[in-house]
């Protein structure tokens, strides 16, 4: 086990740095930078003439090294994260790109995990009952609801709930965690339940997709697995019908979704990011768009950066979940 933990670390590095490489590529890909943003406020906003906004400008980029080439550039940033865990200067922002990711990712990654759980608990809940129940009313309820959670984007169901929310319900506090008078309060159950009302869109957004896609697993690889030659022995032995689903079962239905986390933090992670950026929650996604806007691209490339790590660890993790589950991978890894 620690042998294969530690292979699968190291051979994340060279993936990591290659993917580093081709996000600060394709963020740098379109015209313009951060100097050229300035330039436009400079003009449109302080009335300042072209040729001086321009001068400005071109100041600006090489007091910060925009001038210098594209690989330099990289070579810089790379250094800075790996030696001394520095992300850069966030020139929107102004401050440095690891304070950003310290005050946008904690909340990110709080509600990705609470939207995760409550997708793999209730998803697999509920498929266990569709595949029981099949063909049944409940299970074409269950069916529908799966299909319009994999179906509707994300984005849509957003904008509608805060329509909902702003145009016909008068709901004033959106975009924010908490209501004024909480926001420097010490935490109690008052504040968390502020809390709750607040980011129970973005939750239930982000959960409806993944509890949709770990229910219509589910519930295929159960019906597949209740037909299986051992369930029917348990079943010839006299076993109760719920000793032998979910004693023999559901184990064994569940190593394609312990597989899929591998990929769905990250997955709960971009839809609570798209949620986000509807809603203007301060948290990563908006970050992202904000930072992209205007040719900020120490932010932009240090968050693809750390959500890539995520999408790593989380297949590292569901690795080892699977030889935990099941101990014929054990032996077979063992072997090689």
């Amino acid at each position: 086990m620690l042998r294969f933990l530690i292979l699968r670390v190291l051979g994340a590095i060279p993936l990591l740095f290659l993917l580093s490489v081709v996000t600060f590529a394709i963020i740098q890909a379109p015209p313009g930078d951060y100097a050229d943003y300035i330039r436009s406020m400079l003009i449109n906003q302080g009335g300042v003439r072209p040729d001086l906004a321009e001068i400005q400008a071109e100041a600006y980029r090489q007091a910060n090294g925009l001038n210098d080439p594209l690989i330099v550039q990289y070579f810089r940033w790379l250094v800075g994260i790996v030696t001394r865990f520095d992300f850069g200067h966030s020139l929107y922002y102004n401050k440095p790109v690891g304070n950003v990711i310290a005050e946008r990712l904690p909340p990110t990654i709080a509600l990705a995990l609470v939207c995760h759980l409550l997708a793999s608990i209730l998803g697999i809940g509920l498929g266990i009952v569709a595949a029981t129940r099949q063909y049944s009313w409940t299970d074409t309820i269950l069916g529908i609801i799966s299909f319009m959670g994999m179906t509707i984007p994300r984005f849509l169901l957003a904008i509608i709930i805060l329509y909902v929310l702003v145009f016909r319900l008068n709901v004033g506090e959106v975009g924010m965690f908490f209501s004024a008078r909480y926001g420097g309060a010490p935490w109690s159950w008052d504040k968390f339940v502020n809390l709750v009302q607040h980011v129970w869109p973005v939750v239930f957004i982000a959960t409806f997709g993944g509890l949709a896609y770990n229910m219509r697993v589910m519930r295929a690889n159960l019906l597949d697995v209740l037909n299986s030659q051992y369930v029917e022995t348990a079943r010839a032995k006299g076993l109760p019908e719920g000793a032998v689903i979910m004693k023999h079962a559901v184990p064994n239905a569940l190593h394609p979704l312990v597989a899929y986390q591998g990929v769905v933090l990250p997955y709960m992670l971009t839809g609570e990011i798209e949620v986000a950026i509807v809603f203007g929650l301060a948290t990563v996604g908006p970050a992202i768009v904000g930072s992209m806007a205007v040719g900020d691209v120490f932010v932009t490339a240090s968050f693809m950066l750390v959500l890539a790590t995520t999408l790593i660890i989380g297949n590292i993790i569901a690795d080892l979940l699977l030889v935990a589950l099941d101990p014929r991978i054990r032996l077979g890894g063992g072997q090689e």
